[in-house]
């Protein structure tokens, strides 16, 4: 039904395309037209804004997920699909999630378009799906069968991911843009320089931090940023998991983890609604233990953006409760 809907909606498209061919031959930059730029989710959509700086009034800048939907949930509307048919700049995740994209950009009216893909971009970098101990394992429909192996999504939530990520973002829109070249160059290096410094002061934490471990009564999303700095975790689901409800095997088990290893606190993401981690906690021996939320920037709206969220600042407060959760 979805490959439908589309189809009609690039008939549309292909009409309006030759239109506008016929009237107007001209590049972008050429035309004097805004850059139209399209990002799926809100970390690429904050990148792209600190890349631009002061010089995006002259872009069309849309984030698809602005009202919350999970990555793993959403699907396209008409005026989403129109939007990516057209625009000068395409950035998307490139996980299972995205699998809609390959029948939104057959068609694009815009032959001219460049399209990121963030895993494209990391190439061997970006790690796989894992089950770690007593992890709840994702449940398979009825004749369902594996098709190869399930990439973790996920890959903003590491701030060195990010860095090369932006550098790419940048180099794209310095072709595209070759006027304002410079300013993209030397906004991307500013921002390289404050990624460094969050990098390293995470880096800091986890080394005088006296507990190495985080349990997620939880979906686990932070595989890309413990592995960076080398520490170990337990959690409920994989992080693209789609399950909410956890066994008493695996309540048990992370429970009996929490009492093993002393810890204070068990982690949840935003959205939450810490159903499970406050089930874990029941089952320990103390049962006094705090939940925390680490934001994997999945639920941002545009009112978060409106009200000066950016990914530095959500990252700057990950930092903050990761120290907490490791002391």
């Amino acid at each position: 039904m979805f490959k439908k809907r589309i189809a009609c909606v690039m008939a549309v498209l292909m009409l309006m395309g030759a239109a506008a061919a016929c009237s107007n031959t001209e590049t972008t930059a050429g035309a004097g037209k805004k850059l139209s730029i399209v990002c799926t989710i809100f970390p690429e959509y904050d990148w792209v804004k600190e890349i631009l700086g002061d010089k995006a009034g002259g872009c069309e800048l849309t984030m698809l997920l602005d009202n919350g939907v999970d990555l793993h949930s959403y699907q396209p509307t008409a005026d989403d699909i129109v939007k990516i048919s057209s625009c000068d700049l395409f950035i998307y995740v490139g996980g299972e999630s995205d699998a809609w994209v390959a029948d939104a950009l057959k068609e694009a009216t815009n032959k001219n378009m460049v399209v990121i893909n963030l895993l494209d971009v990391l190439g061997e970098s970006v790690k796989e799906e894992e089950a770690v101990e007593g992890m709840e394992s994702e449940k398979e429909e009825d004749g369902e069968s594996e098709e190869g192996p399930e990439y973790d999504e996920h890959v903003w939530l590491s701030l060195k991911n990010a860095e090369t990520l932006c550098g790419n973002i940048a180099e794209k829109l310095e072709a595209l843009d070759p006027d304002n070249a410079d300013v993209y160059k030397a906004n991307a290096e500013a921002y390289a320089l404050k990624l460094n410094a969050l990098d390293q002061g995470y880096q800091d934490a986890v080394d005088a931090a006296s507990v190495k471990t985080l349990l997620f009564g939880d979906r686990f999303p932070f595989r890309y940023l413990t592995d960076d700095y080398g520490l170990s975790y337990y959690a409920a689901f994989a992080g693209c998991s789609a399950e909410t409800e956890a066994s008493f095997e695996t309540i048990v088990f992370l429970a009996g983890k929490v009492d093993e290893l002393g810890l204070k606190n068990v982690m949840v993401i935003d959205g939450s609604d810490e159903s499970i981690a406050k089930t874990i906690i029941s089952n320990t021996t103390d049962k006094n233990q705090q939940i925390c939320t680490l934001d994997s920037m999945q639920s941002t709206t545009s009112d978060d953006v409106e009200a000066g969220v950016t990914y530095l600042s959500v990252m700057e407060g990950n930092l903050e409760t990761l120290k907490k959760a490791l002391n």
